[in-house]
C-alpha cells in the first residue's frame, strides 16, 4: 500500500515538473494556440477548403434533376509521377487511410512474432466486432493491455439494439495501436509516448513516406488523429504516390498479403475497403480513412510500376459516395465492384473527370444502378395529360 502511494506521489510530482517546464519553455502564450477569428486566417502554404477549386465527382438526381452534388478531388499516380488529377491538389491529412504505410515502420520487426490475422488487424480500421477485438488483443499479453492508448469507444457498426460500455478495444484503431506497441518492443524502442510525433515510430514512418516523396520531404503540418496518433499533412497527389509505391513494393513485406487474406478484419461487414479487397481478388489494396478518403493500390498491366488512386471528398466521410466513384475507377481498369445500396428515389451519376480522358469511354459502360433498382423517382405515365383533362373540366366559382 505504501509503495502504491509513493508511486502515485512520484507520478504527480513528475507531471507537475513537466507542466512547469512547458510553461517556462513555451515560446507562445497558451491563448495564442486558439484561433483569433471564426472566419479563419490565411497561413502561407496552407490552403483552406475555400481556396481549393473542388470539382463535382458524383451527383444524385431525382427524375433527372440534380438534388445533391458531392465535390472532391481524385489523383492517379504511377512510376513516381501523377498521371491524372481532378479537383485540385488538395492538402489534407492521410488519417487512417495511411495505415498500410504506417505499419511498415515496424513490419519487419512484427514478421516473426505475428500470424496473418494479427497482421491484418494491425492495418485495420475495424468495426469493433468480437473477431476484431480478439485479434487486436492477441497482439499483446494481457499484462500489457493497459499500454494501449486508443480513446474509449463503442463498436463502429452494431447490429440490433446492443448496449456496449465504451472500451479502448472497441475503437476502430485498437489493432494498429497494439501492433505498434508490439513492434516498439521488438525494435527496442521505448513504449512510453508511442503516440507522440517525436517518438521513433513516427519518425520511421516519415522515412517510409520519403521513399516515394523524396529524401527531403517533410509535412507542412502534423496533427493529432482521432485515435491519438500523429497524422501528417499531404496533398492528394502525394497520397496517390504513396499508394502507387504500395503496389510497386507489394512483395517486400507482409502488408499486402495480410489485407488480401483477411479483408473482413481490415474493415468489416459492408465496409467499402473490405468489399474492394474481396471483389478484386488480390490485385487491389483498398483502405478507407477519415475524413472522406479512399486509397486504392492497383496491380495492372497498363501500370507496370504500380498504380495509386486516391479519392478525397470535400465534405468528409461519405462511404456511399466514395463507393460510386470507386466503382467507376475500378470499372475502367477491368474490376467489377458491386453498387452500394440504392439511393432513395434518386440515381447517382459520375463526373467524367474521375478517370483519365482515355478511359472515359469505358466509364460510360459502368452503370451506377442495377436492374433490380427501378426508377422510383419517376411517374410511369404522362401525368401532364391527366392534369390538362382535369383542369379543362373544372368550373370557376
Amino acid at each position: 500500500m505504501q509503495a502504491a502511494v509513493r508511486r502515485t506521489h512520484t507520478a504527480t510530482a513528475t507531471r507537475h515538473r513537466w507542466t512547469l517546464s512547458l510553461r517556462r519553455n513555451s515560446p507562445v502564450d497558451a491563448q495564442a494556440l486558439y484561433p483569433r477569428s471564426p472566419l479563419g486566417e490565411a497561413e502561407p502554404g496552407i490552403p483552406t477548403g475555400r481556396d481549393v477549386e473542388w470539382e463535382p465527382l458524383v451527383d444524385y438526381r431525382r427524375s433527372g434533376v440534380s438534388e445533391t452534388t458531392i465535390h472532391g478531388a481524385v489523383a492517379w499516380a504511377s512510376g513516381g509521377r501523377v498521371v491524372h488529377s481532378f479537383g485540385g491538389n488538395v492538402l489534407c491529412y492521410g488519417r487512417s487511410m495511411m495505415k498500410p504505410l504506417m505499419i511498415k515502420a515496424v513490419a519487419r520487426a512484427l514478421e516473426s512474432v505475428t500470424d496473418w490475422p494479427q497482421r491484418a488487424i494491425a492495418v485495420a480500421s475495424h468495426n469493433g466486432d468480437p473477431s476484431h477485438v480478439a485479434a487486436a488483443q492477441s497482439l499483446l499479453p494481457r499484462s500489457e493491455w493497459g499500454l494501449v492508448q486508443t480513446p474509449l469507444d463503442v463498436p463502429l457498426v452494431q447490429f440490433g439494439r446492443q448496449v456496449r460500455r465504451p472500451r479502448r478495444w472497441y475503437h476502430t484503431c485498437s489493432g494498429e495501436h497494439a501492433a505498434i506497441l508490439r513492434g516498439c518492443r521488438e525494435r527496442g524502442w521505448g513504449r512510453v509516448g508511442y503516440t507522440l510525433p517525436q517518438h521513433p515510430f513516427f519518425q520511421e514512418y516519415l522515412n517510409v513516406l520519403r521513399r516515394d516523396l523524396g529524401p527531403s520531404w517533410t509535412p507542412l503540418r502534423v496533427a493529432r488523429d482521432g485515435c491519438g496518433l500523429p497524422t501528417a499533412s499531404q496533398t492528394v497527389a502525394e497520397l496517390a504516390l504513396g499508394f502507387a509505391g504500395l503496389a510497386a513494393r507489394r512483395d517486400e513485406d507482409w502488408v499486402w498479403e495480410a489485407m488480401v487474406r483477411h479483408p473482413d478484419l481490415v474493415g468489416g461487414f459492408n465496409r467499402l475497403d473490405s468489399t474492394v479487397l474481396k471483389a478484386c481478388e488480390g490485385r487491389v489494396l483498398a483502405k478507407e480513412g477519415a475524413d472522406g478518403l479512399l486509397g486504392l493500390s492497383v496491380v495492372h498491366a497498363d501500370y507496370p510500376s504500380g498504380l495509386g488512386v486516391v479519392i478525397k471528398l470535400a465534405h468528409g466521410w461519405n462511404p456511399r459516395a466514395s463507393w460510386y466513384v470507386a466503382r467507376g475507377v475500378l470499372g475502367v481498369l477491368g474490376f467489377r465492384l458491386r453498387n452500394p445500396y440504392p439511393l432513395h428515389r434518386q440515381k447517382a451519376f459520375l463526373v467524367p473527370g474521375v478517370v483519365p480522358p482515355g478511359r472515359l469511354e469505358a466509364l460510360e459502360r459502368v452503370p451506377t444502378w442495377d436492374a433490380w433498382d427501378p426508377d422510383r423517382d419517376r411517374y410511369y405515365y404522362a401525368w401532364e395529360r391527366y392534369a390538362a383533362a382535369a383542369s379543362g373540366g373544372a368550373r370557376g366559382p
